[in-house]
This record gives C-alpha cells, sequence and structure tokens, in this order.
C-alpha cells in the first residue's frame, strides 16, 4: 500500500470507531507526539504519551468515552505526500460527553509510513482550548 492509501485508510478506520483495527495500522514501537500537556492533565487523560499498539487502541477508546461520537463533526481539508511522510490538515469539532460543550480547533497531523504501518503520529491542535473546554466541564 502507498503512504496515500494507509493514510486514507487510517482515517476511515478511525472515523469507524473501530479502534483495534485502527491500532493495527501502527507499527510497534510507534513514534507518537500528542504531548502537551508535558505532565499529563486529569481532564484530558488521551493527552499523553503513547509507544505501542495498545497504548493506540486506548487513546482513541479513550477519545470516545470523554466525547460523543455522534455529534463528531472533525474534517479533513487536505492530505499532502511527500514519500514516506504525510501531513493531514482539517479541524477538529467534538462535542463534550455529558456536558454537550462543543469546541473545535485546527488540527495537523504529520504521518510516517514505512512497509505499510504507521511509524510516526504526530499530532498539533490547540491542546490549550481542548483541555480548557474539559476542565470546565469537570
Amino acid at each position: 500500500m502507498s503512504t496515500r492509501d494507509v493514510v486514507e485508510e487510517l482515517l476511515r478506520r478511525i472515523a469507524e470507531g473501530d479502534h483495534d483495527r485502527t491500532a493495527e495500522l501502527f507499527a510497534e514501537p510507534i513514534d507518537w507526539r500528542l504531548s502537551w500537556p508535558a505532565e499529563g492533565h486529569p481532564a484530558v487523560p488521551w493527552i499523553r504519551p503513547r509507544s505501542s499498539r495498545a497504548d493506540v487502541a486506548d487513546h482513541f477508546r479513550s477519545l470516545e468515552a470523554h466525547h460523543v461520537p455522534e455529534l463528531n463533526g472533525t474534517s479533513v481539508t487536505r492530505i499532502l505526500v511527500d514519500g514516506a511522510h504525510a501531513v493531514v490538515l482539517g479541524e477538529l469539532a467534538q462535542t463534550v460527553r455529558g456536558g454537550d460543550i462543543a469546541y473545535t480547533s485546527p488540527f495537523a497531523l504529520h504521518l510516517t509510513v514505512e512497509d505499510g504501518f504507521v511509524t510516526r503520529y504526530h499530532i498539533y491542535e490547540d491542546s490549550l482550548t481542548v483541555a480548557r473546554v474539559h476542565s470546565a466541564h469537570t
């Protein structure tokens, strides 16, 4: 599979909410970066270091546990591919579970694909807004 094929399949699996099948696309170990706040924050437990497929599946489960999947309006505006690297640009649009508080954040996702597996997953988003929204809810 090409880099674009793997990225499109990854996005499809994430959208379908099949966390274990999503994790199957990741290499072991994974170079993962979604690390602000680096020391962790109780309102956003999914924002922490990850290194394995089990960690990846847990990440997406935790996101789902804190958000209403049916109200997810996340959109991808562009996928740029250069060899093994891909950048996905878009906007996160989530609703906090139990609080009906919606928020949006632009994002950029830098992926590297090697031998059909995602070896790098670095996402850049407005984590401060995400943490503030979730802190207000708790």
